[in-house]
């Protein structure tokens, strides 16, 4: 097995830490969208998990959405959710709270505490595929396992 990037191999790092016996795989090609990452794993875009960060338009606390590669996210309603409207944080903001930079945010292993959403529309597939730090590396998992590691509470999010 080859060598690992530094993020991904957090991420690896992280999940064995946890108990988990996933495998990150860091690919030569970009994971980047979830198009190129479902290409990538050889599954559907619905098995990609999205992981999409928000900013409370009043707070500034960061909003993290777990949403299928297929699926847009409703701000709507995940602001009703969260309290409070939202929006699409900036790379910047992003990257401080998470750790990571956008297109290899994993669902995991970030800066700090973030609330999470998880699309009800994973409950659909036995496994997903996830971001693992870097535009390139991506792990596959049990769907129960994503809702159990990120604390995400499983709900509507799409339009």
């Amino acid at each position: 097995m080859s060598t690992l990037s530094p993020s991904a191999q957090k991420i690896q790092d992280l999940l064995h830490s946890l108990g988990y016996n996933y495998a990150v795989i860091e690919h030569a090609k970009s994971t980047r969208t979830a198009q190129e990452a479902a290409d990538r794993a050889g599954c559907a875009l619905g098995q990609i998990v999205k992981s999409l960060i928000f900013k409370g338009k009043e707070s500034n606390k960061p909003v993290l959405v777990l949403t299928s590669g297929a699926n847009r996210v409703d701000e709507k309603r995940i602001g009703e959710y969260a309290g409070e409207p939202i929006g699409k944080a900036d790379a910047d903001f992003a990257r401080a709270v998470t750790g990571f930079a956008i297109g290899g945010v994993p669902p995991i292993g970030h800066t700090q505490k973030i609330e999470t959403y998880l699309d009800e529309d994973f409950l659909k597939y036995q496994t997903v595929w996830a971001a693992a730090g870097t535009p390139n590396a991506i792990f596959e998992l049990q769907t129960s396992d994503l809702q159990k590691m990120t604390g995400g509470k499983v709900a509507r999010v799409k339009p």
